[in-house]
């Protein structure tokens, strides 16, 4: 982008401080929801959670006022109860209209407003009427009417409560339904009415995809505009990949000033549970199983035989043991493209009948027998996770028959037109074949086997793991799941874990200390080969780094008289706290460096690493990059070691530095190997300063320099630390700075 272009952003007010909250109450519709929806394990934590998220907004007895919050949960664990408790809850405190941006197709437009309409009762005519209902709607003079009447109640100081509804507006996030909306509210008088805004699915589609152009994209418009006439309202984004909306630019009004962390129930399975040295539940698809999308499959792949007769023996189980209720699911996920999706149906198709047809034979046919041995095996690999309560495997062969009968195999996709919906009532066991349609926001019931063989194509880490639809509340049958994937995409959705588990932590640090997100330094861990999110959303760029095997030395050592006083009192209090000895390990003995081995890695960290100074852009970046790996590395094993150095301490080494400050060429900080003074005992030469570390431990070497310019010296005494950083330790990061922030 040409930084000389103007880009203009949409700014709404954001409240700079969160200590003035308003206190929400909790009344009949968060009450009735809580009984009729929520588990009972769950429902103090999803009713203080939708607390939080709607005090931290404006309140609705306000006049004005606009507020963005991120609410972020995992894939699959329950975001759509929490957001439906927050509409409750400001149903109770006097919000007139929740508007719901339901998804960006029709299909989970209405999966979203069945499932809201249902929890929240809105149907039940036996309960007094809360809920005015609105789906798509347009500026009709009937619509428009039914919103002049409710807000003309609410503006009534003699209608009673009972009289007082709220308007339930779902939407589908798509630019013509938008301002469908938008002329709908600019048609009435919206003064005084407190709306909230739920947008579900937030990273998706809602923010700016035009932004590096300098311009909007078309739905991103339309948010703005409907922001825009509604003079009071919150807008609550939740996703279970935040990672673009936080990396959008924080004067946009669609980047969140406050974050809520959702806290899953009990029974929720996460990528914890399927990505761990165990491997209990994954299986690798073999590079042979992967087809390129150019060559058409032709017979099924071994894996996949596997991953069908796996599921159909977990089909047979569950008919015996839930008496034909519930559903058992298998999702075979091979491409976006849906030629693809039509190769694996038919094939699939094939062998089922193929199944079925030898299931039929006499029981002394060598076909079945060789069928069933086949079955055996993916019986016994089911056995390895179920502990007990197994029915034998004679049992259960004998429903195999059945268990085919009542299991159906649907393509799910867009190629004859509308995507199917599925209706879970037909069957007990369901074959999905799909993709895209069966990503982001798509819920398969009963979902035990997921079949994968496709790559992690652009490796946006947010893409990746929304078709995770493995996850879910299934912590009572997860003996039954497994996920076959090609090894690659295992080791992006390894890897997305840990980037996910230390980014909730660091945003729940921030949500603790009452910090705005305004102030936060995008940081995360995330491995290389993973983009956090898609780049024409990014108005700033961001820093990608990971030390591995390597010396880590600041660009840049000249500093103020202040920052260099600083740093001077920081070694100095770090070396009064260390006793260090003379290193009797250099062969030369030429410039007697002291050492200090095994120290607790934490306390370095702490005492010297944290303090020390770095003023430049670029190595402060690097430095919270440094400290995002030092501290995953300390929180696997606080006892990690670490050794110090405190290079030549009896004389200051001059370094010549540029103009900018930089001592230029990095070999510069460090002496070369060589004869550089009298040989040593022994004419043994100095092996330079590279040599003094522990390969596989965290190094740290004090220096100590008179800087030199132009033949004088203008900095004595600069303390600058180099860091030897171990492969063992290696991680990927990303940092971002952005204009206004500290």
């Amino acid at each position: 982008m040409n930084t000389n272009e103007t880009l203009e952003i949409h700014v709404l007010d954001k409240r700079a401080d969160i200590d003035d909250q308003w206190q929400p109450v909790v009344g009949d519709q968060m009450t009735d929801f809580l009984s009729h929806a929520v588990p009972e394990e769950s429902r103090d934590e999803i009713r203080s959670t939708a607390v939080s998220i709607l005090s931290r907004g404006v309140s609705p007895s306000s006049t004005t006022g606009r507020e963005t919050g991120l609410v972020v949960g995992y894939v699959q664990s329950g975001k759509t109860l929490h957001f439906e408790a927050t509409a409750a809850l400001a149903c109770d405190n006097g919000f007139q209209m929740v508007v719901i941006l339901a998804g960006k197709s029709k299909l989970l437009l209405e999966q979203s407003t069945v499932r809201v309409h249902q929890d929240l009762q809105i149907e039940n005519s036996n309960r007094p009427r809360k809920w005015i209902r609105l789906k798509n709607p347009t500026a009709e003079i009937p619509t428009r009417q039914i919103l002049r009447n409710v807000f003309a109640d609410w503006r009534d100081e003699d209608s009673p409560i009972k009289f007082k509804e709220t308007v339930l507006v779902t939407v589908l996030k798509h630019h013509l339904h938008l301002r469908n909306l938008t002329e709908l509210v600019s048609s009435v008088d919206m003064d005084n009415v407190p709306v909230l805004i739920i947008d579900d699915e937030a990273d998706q589609v809602s923010l700016n995809a035009e932004v590096k152009h300098g311009d909007e994209s078309t739905t991103y418009r339309r948010l703005m505009e409907l922001r825009n006439a509604l003079p009071l309202h919150n807008y609550l984004q939740y996703t279970a990949t935040p990672q673009a909306p936080l990396l959008i630019s924080i004067a946009d009004s669609l980047s969140p000033n406050f974050v809520e962390i959702l806290k899953p129930g009990p029974d929720y399975v996460g990528g914890l549970d399927f990505f761990t040295e165990s491997q209990d539940f994954v299986r690798i698809i073999p590079n042979s199983d992967v087809r390129p999308s150019d060559i058409p499959l032709t017979e099924p792949p071994d894996s996949l035989l596997a991953a069908l007769r796996f599921f159909m023996v977990g089909v047979s189980i569950g008919l015996i043991v839930d008496h034909n209720r519930g559903n058992r699911s298998m999702l075979i996920h091979p491409s976006h493209l849906t030629e693809q999706h039509r190769e694996y149906f038919d094939s699939v198709y094939r062998i089922v009948e193929s199944w079925k047809s030898i299931l039929d034979l006499p029981d002394e046919d060598p076909d079945k027998q060789d069928l069933l041995q086949e079955f055996r095996e993916a019986y016994d690999d089911l056995s390895t996770t179920i502990d007990d309560g197994l029915p034998n495997f004679e049992e259960i062969s004998a429903s195999f028959r059945y268990a085919f009968r009542r299991t159906r195999l649907l393509e799910v996709n867009s190629s004859e037109g509308e995507t199917p919906q599925v209706d879970w009532g037909n069957a007990y066991g369901w074959i999905l074949v799909g993709g895209q349609a069966l990503d982001r926001g798509f819920t398969i019931e009963g979902l035990t086997v997921t079949y994968m063989p496709r790559s992690v194509g652009g490796g946006n880490a947010d893409t990746i793991q929304q078709r995770a639809r493995f996850l879910g509340y299934k912590r009572k049958y997860l003996g039954f799941c497994r996920v076959y994937l090609e090894q690659n995409t295992y080791e992006a959705f390894s890897h997305y874990v840990e980037h996910e588990e230390y980014m909730r932590r660091q945003l729940e640090e921030i949500r603790d200390s009452g910090r705005s997100l305004n102030d936060w330094k995008r940081s995360f861990i995330l491995d290389l080969a993973l983009r956090p999110c898609r780049d024409n959303v990014v108005t700033f760029g961001y820093m990608r780094g990971g030390f591995s095997d390597g010396w880590v030395t600041p660009l840049m050592i000249e500093e103020s008289d202040f920052v260099l006083e600083a740093n001077r009192e920081t070694v100095a209090d770090f070396l009064s706290k260390f006793d260090l000895e003379v290193d009797t390990s250099d062969p030369s003995g030429l410039f007697g460096h002291e050492i200090a081995k095994d120290l607790l890695l934490r306390d370095v960290v702490s005492e010297i690493f944290i303090p020390m100074r770095v003023t430049s852009s670029k190595d402060s970046l690097r430095k919270i990059g440094l400290s995002l790996q030092l501290s995953r590395a300390i929180e696997q094993d606080p006892s990690e070691k670490c050794t110090v150095y405190r290079m030549s301490p009896a004389i200051h080494r001059e370094r010549t530095i540029d103009d900018s400050g930089a001592v230029g060429a990095m070999p510069q900080l460090f002496q070369g190997p060589g004869a550089t003074g009298p040989l040593a005992k022994n004419g043994v030469s100095y092996p330079g300063d590279r040599y003094f570390k522990e390969q596989t431990q965290v190094t740290f070497q004090i220096h100590t320099l008179n800087l030199k310019r132009d033949g004088s010296i203008v900095r004595s005494n600069v303390p600058v630390l180099a860091i030897w950083v171990p492969a063992r330790l290696a991680e990927g990061w990303i940092n971002q700075h952005q204009p206004g922030q500290d």
